[in-house]
């Protein structure tokens, strides 16, 4: 792909939900769709679809649609999906537990290979059928299992040093549920997860609603 095709972030954020949807569709036995129908049942207009899917080739044809599951493995294809990824989790507590617990990981070709904290009482104990182990064997896991990715699930004071950690040892894709911006070198992908920060952009409009529209809608 040359530099001028190159889709923006936001564009490769919205694969996932593209994907996500056109598996539905399978599942309910849909065989085309068009870029409407697509767009409302994700709430992005038609045209912005189009454009989105226009970063990756002549996907659909003009008054048939989508083919859905041509499309459904050609995004997969994109998002690298035709792979097995290995990934690894830094922090263990209340969240990290959660998060370790998920079952959705492996049936979307995401394998939880690693479990690390920094707490002796945790080290060593079986969790979500790992071992969880010092975060000093990061270096270690991360290399024998071939891992990339990882999620870092520890307070912000311990955060960055985690991330650096995780980097060092050669982590390229971060998911960071810590609230705070971590800065990590160019080349190495970061998501930030707050659900704090996430629910204040919310707070925002709802601070602004008047009374009226609130008692309209009891």
């Amino acid at each position: 792909m040359d530099k001028q095709s190159t889709p923006p972030d936001v564009v490769v954020r919205r694969l996932p939900l593209y994907a996500r949807t056109l598996a539905y569709l399978k599942q309910e036995g849909k065989k085309s769709v068009s870029s409407q129908e697509l767009g409302q049942r994700i709430n992005v207009t038609a045209a912005q679809i189009r454009k989105d899917l226009s970063y990756f080739g002549q996907l659909g044809k003009q008054g048939i649609g989508y083919n859905v599951d041509e499309l459904l493995q050609h995004i997969n294809r994109i998002l690298g999906l035709s792979q097995e990824w290995n990934i690894v989790l830094v922090g263990v507590g209340h969240l990290g537990q959660a998060i370790a617990r998920y079952p959705g990981f492996s049936d979307k070709g995401l394998h939880l290979v690693g479990l690390f904290d920094a707490d002796p009482a945790k080290v060593g104990q079986e969790f979500a059928g790992l071992t969880i182990r010092h975060v000093d064997e990061i270096p270690t896991v991360v290399r024998e299992q071939g891992v990339r990715m990882a999620i870092v699930a520890v307070s912000a004071d311990h955060a960055q040093e985690v991330v650096d950690r995780l980097v060092k040892a050669g982590v390229e894709a971060i998911l960071n549920y810590a609230p705070i911006a971590v800065r990590v070198p160019d080349g190495v992908w970061v998501r930030h997860i707050d659900p704090v920060s996430l629910l204040h952009s919310m707070t925002y409009y709802l601070a602004r609603e008047s009374p009226t529209r609130r008692q309209t809608r009891s």
